[in-house]
């Protein structure tokens, strides 16, 4: 078997293992899923270990006590309490002089902070060594590798800071809602241990990928230093959905009887109804906010850069952050679309709640983050554009692309209905604006999302050109083959949006399915004709990585920003939807704080934690400053009469 062939099919080999680890925490949940809810598979103990235990409970002449599931409606074997019931008295919440919710919202929220930033790194390490041991440029092996030391290198002090901040959450929930913790530590008490093994566990094996870096970075130990990440990542994905699964159990209870009594089955309590939603829903997210907390690195340390060669480094940095960060972005408004449909579909009181009721304003908040979300990252990809002599031909049309998005934005933040005086009320003739509230309802802001994440695709797909002429024998045919596609999907997009305003509100729900066909249909289908066309591709000049203006940096800054306080925002309304439950439907919140937060209110906190986040996270940067791995980039050989070119990054 020649080198080559033997290099392919390791390489396959590893792949196969990154992604069938990575998937593993996943699949596990598909039997259950497939079982369709409360199937009797899933339904308990087996019949015989059923059997057996009442056989032994006969024996000792104790009496079985079954009960029903609140979820699945399968019986089981009563094997816990009942939730507690707690008073407003010192002895359930005991406090301080200050409201208590609001220390464990802080505490909480940096923990979740920190947790996302250590779970999306080390994936995009795995990512770009494996894209580093696969180049067969030395120079660009290099590079990567060195990349990945700096993602690893942040992450390594920020996984400290995560640890403390979760011994202070245990603590502030032992100390002021000790019966709630106690209960929910009852109910998971047989995956406790779990957690706390898989913790040790991904502790030991990032401090031996991070300091064996420079001891493993050739031939097998290079791959098994590969093999590391991998595992490291699979360990953190566990943990991730083990903690998503107390968030599921608060929101929609299942394992438990109507006391909430725990009936033997771990699995039940795991599989809640929201559950699955939840892993995909944060996973992308925090793969989302890591790529934006890591591009606002590179964007600080080319603000700082010293010379041209750091300047070049941290910008190509900022861009590979940003891409990742961009890439799991366009997929999870998606997951959050389907995340509400599973709390409709559990209760549709919570979905009311949500998105017409109480908490429905914080959606315009969301829809407004949202927006700056995807405007960063155009404003980004434009200035980009600026880094590359050919480019300039694209100028002239970034105006229109500012229309579309400018347009869709406005559509999407728009309310149904608008906080008014009692004289405006009057005037006005009801809450809903006469031409405005036509753009408030969800039809509307399907087709502005839609357009908007389109048009992100397009800007991405101008700049892949950048200073590329497609050579293909095809490339007329495959510009106008991909112009229309493009002018179709609007069209289709918004077509959809109309057409729902004459269809009831059942089937009007249905017509989002076609629009996110076509907007993902622009992003994979259009991205890969793209791709093949720039196959060999003229060029046109050469990417002058660093040559680009310093607004781009204050946009992915303003990215990561972003990211930050949506984070917040998501997390007080999936915690809010609850309204006084600990346990919705289970365990009562008595405590003097069992209310809904004001909108203002609630923003202050949120920006506060913002804050908080990025005043730590600055002194994570400084760290990183600190004894910086230097690692010089080979320059190729000089041909005899021919110019040298400056190197350039892909």
């Amino acid at each position: 078997m020649g080198g080559q062939t033997r290099k392919k099919l390791m390489a396959i080999m590893a792949l196969s293992a990154m992604i069938g680890l990575l998937m593993f925490p996943i699949l596990v949940s598909i039997p259950a899923l497939a079982a369709g809810g409360g199937a009797p598979a899933a339904g308990g103990p087996p019949p015989d270990v059923l059997a057996e235990q009442e056989g032994d409970a006969v024996e000792e002449g104790q009496k079985v006590e079954m009960g029903r599931d609140v979820y699945y409606k399968t019986e089981g074997i009563v094997s816990g309490l009942p939730a507690p019931k707690t008073e407003d008295d010192l002895r359930s919440y005991p406090r301080y002089n200050f409201e208590s919710r609001v220390l464990l919202w802080f505490a909480n929220q940096q923990h979740l902070y920190y947790g996302s930033f250590v779970l999306a790194v080390p994936i995009f390490c795995m990512i770009i060594e494996f894209v580093g041991i696969m180049s067969k440029d030395k120079a660009m092996s290099k590079k990567y590798d060195q990349l990945a030391y700096d993602f690893i290198k942040i992450s390594i002090t920020a996984y400290s800071i995560t640890a403390i901040l979760g011994g202070i959450l245990i603590f502030t929930f032992l100390t002021l809602y000790p019966a709630f913790f106690g209960y929910l530590s009852s109910i998971f008490r047989p995956v406790m241990h779990i957690y706390a093994l898989l913790f040790v566990a991904e502790s030991g094996t990032i401090y031996i990928y991070y300091y064996g870096w420079d001891k493993m970075k050739e031939g097998l130990l290079k791959w098994i230093h590969l093999s590391m990440s991998v595992v490291l990542n699979v360990i953190g994905t566990t943990l991730m959905m083990l903690a998503n699964s107390w968030i599921g159990f608060m929101m929609s209870p299942a394992g438990v009887d109507e006391q909430g009594r725990y009936l033997g089955n771990i699995w039940h309590v795991l599989h809640t109804a929201l559950w699955n939603p939840l892993n995909v829903h944060r996973l992308l997210g925090n793969m989302a906010f890591g790529g934006g907390v890591v591009a606002a690195y590179a964007a600080y340390r080319f603000l700082s850069a010293k010379n041209d060669e750091e300047r070049a480094h941290y910008d190509w940095m900022g861009y590979v952050a940003m891409a990742i960060g961009v890439m799991f972005l366009i997929p999870l408004p998606f997951a959050g679309y389907w995340l509400m449909r599973e709390v409709y579909a559990y209760r549709q009181q919570m979905g009311i709640t949500l998105m017409g009721g109480l908490l429905a304003w914080l959606f315009i908040i969301q829809a407004t983050m949202i927006g700056i979300l995807f405007l960063s990252s155009n404003y980004y990809l434009w200035q980009a554009l600026g880094r590359m002599r050919g480019a300039e031909k694209y100028q002239r049309y970034i105006k229109y692309l500012v229309f579309i998005l400018v347009v869709g934005f406005l559509v999407f933040i728009t309310p149904h209905t608008i906080v008014m005086t009692p004289t405006e009320l009057k005037a006005m003739g009801g809450q809903q604006h006469p031409v405005l509230g036509a753009y408030g309802v969800m039809s509307a802001k399907n087709g502005g999302i839609n357009v908007i994440i389109t048009t992100t695709v397009l800007s991405f797909i101008w700049y892949m050109r950048g200073n590329k002429v497609p050579i293909v024998p095809w490339a007329k045919f495959g510009d106008i083959f991909m112009g229309c596609f493009f002018g179709l999907a609007y069209l289709n997009i918004i077509w959809l949006a109309i057409y729902g305003y004459y269809i009831p509100a059942n089937v009007r729900v249905g017509l989002s399915v076609p629009q996110v066909v076509t907007t993902l249909s622009c992003l994979f289908f259009m991205t890969a004709l793209n791709l093949t066309m720039l196959k060999g591709a003229k060029m046109s000049g050469p990417i002058e990585w660093g040559k680009i203006s310093v607004r781009s940096q204050y946009a992915l800054i303003m990215l990561a920003t972003a990211f930050t306080w949506m984070m917040g925002l998501m997390g007080y309304i999936r915690s809010s939807v609850r309204l006084f439950w600990h346990v919705n439907e289970i365990m009562r919140d008595n405590s003097p704080w069992a209310y809904t937060h004001t909108t203002g209110f609630a923003a202050n906190m949120i920006s506060f934690n913002v804050l908080f986040f990025w005043f730590t996270i600055l002194f994570v940067f400084w760290l990183g400053t600190l004894g910086v791995k230097k690692v010089p980039v080979e320059a190729p050989a000089p041909v005899p009469g021919r110019v040298p070119q400056p190197a350039v990054g892909h």
